[in-house]
């Protein structure tokens, strides 16, 4: 709202000459809307979003108090602050008030210096918590933003010892929240999977060298090793509150288990495997099998997706298999959008 413009209160009674002493009081300072019944006065809430309510209680049909609650009751208008206007101005009527959600109660008949006084306070608090709540909301993103950041430089750190670029993990994070939404998952699991995803593989900063860029095949026990990356994921990352650290855990222990029972690290089967793991796992190896390494071709993204098909109750999830399959082009579009930059490649199979 800039300086020149003014604040909109909500006049609600059923009479008409309460309506016009109110305008009388207010209108020089702010600028008042009308409602003559509760019905009305929802109506008018909801359309002109007034930043203070002054409310009749003794209405037809309607009372004031079931307005209130109704208020109260509704994102839309929950925060607005209500103002009783009544004659009943007993004990019991004021703490009714207070009750549905009011912030105060004028008794009639009114004072206009009282109604004044009172409109200003509480225009003025509703002013500072509205600050307040930016406030809130401004450092709350910073804090989200910080904690993605480093949730981010721990992915990088695991493909720059895995001598991978960024842009694998960048296409499998939005593929894996491409594949949630497929997959019917609500929008704010999806977009936790695309922000957790990119911890999939920060195990392997426990991984030794000597195993991590071996260039040949793995030994039985170096390749006991390798396996444990999932579970050094899990301890890195830790335990907390936070839903997405608590996912990020999850897909790192869980996104080499197989439909089956045949991955690693605990041999977890079907619907034992945890979704985001399932999904992620798909997202994983699809884009690993596209990607050109120096020990190997990109594969053809035909011959990939027939793979992730020829999957299906082995390595993969069936149930995820096919919406993967169905968002052919949108992960045509995330490949083409991080392409690698020329020259840049990496150095591990999607078996390990």
């Amino acid at each position: 709202m800039t300086g020149d413009e003014k604040q909109i209160i909500l006049l609600v009674d059923d009479e008409p000459m309460n309506l016009h002493l109110l305008k009388s009081i207010l209108s020089n300072d702010y600028a008042p809307v009308f409602a003559k019944n509760g019905p009305e006065a929802l109506n008018q809430a909801f359309h002109h979003q007034p930043d203070l309510i002054l409310l009749d209680v003794m209405m037809p049909g309607m009372d004031g108090y079931s307005v209130c609650q109704q208020l109260k009751a509704d994102a839309r208008t929950e925060k607005i602050p209500v103002i009783f206007v009544s004659a009943m101005s007993d004990v019991q009527d004021e703490t009714r008030g207070f009750e549905a959600g009011a912030v105060d109660y004028i008794s009639k008949p009114i004072s206009p210096p009282i109604v004044q006084a009172r409109v200003k306070t509480h225009l003025a608090l509703r002013d500072q918590n509205r600050a307040l709540e930016k406030k809130v909301r401004e450092r709350t993103a910073e804090l989200r933003q910080t904690r993605l950041d480093i949730i981010h430089r721990l992915g990088r750190a695991a493909e720059f010892r895995d001598n991978e670029t960024g842009f694998h993990v960048i296409r499998m994070s939005h593929c894996s929240q491409l594949l949630a939404e497929k997959a019917g998952l609500d929008d704010e699991t999806a977009h936790v999977i695309l922000q957790a995803s990119p911890m999939h593989d920060v195990g392997k900063i426990g991984i030794p060298d000597r195993i991590l860029l071996k260039p040949g095949p793995l030994e039985p026990d170096e390749w006991a090793l390798m396996k444990r990356h999932p579970e050094f994921g899990a301890q890195i990352i830790g335990h907390y509150d936070s839903s997405l650290l608590r996912m990020a855990a999850t897909i790192a222990m869980t996104h080499h288990e197989k439909w089956d029972g045949s991955g690693y690290p605990h041999g977890l089967a079907g619907n034992d495997i945890p979704i985001h793991g399932r999904i992620v796992a798909i997202a994983d190896v699809f884009d690993a099998l596209t990607s050109e390494r120096p020990y190997k071709k990109a594969w053809p993204v035909e011959d990939a997706f027939d793979f992730i098909r020829d999957q299906a109750n082995r390595h993969f999830d069936p149930d995820l298999v096919q919406p993967f399959l169905s968002a052919r082009k949108e992960i045509l579009e995330i490949r083409k959008r991080w392409s690698e930059p020329e020259g840049e490649t990496g150095w591990r199979s999607i078996s390990r």
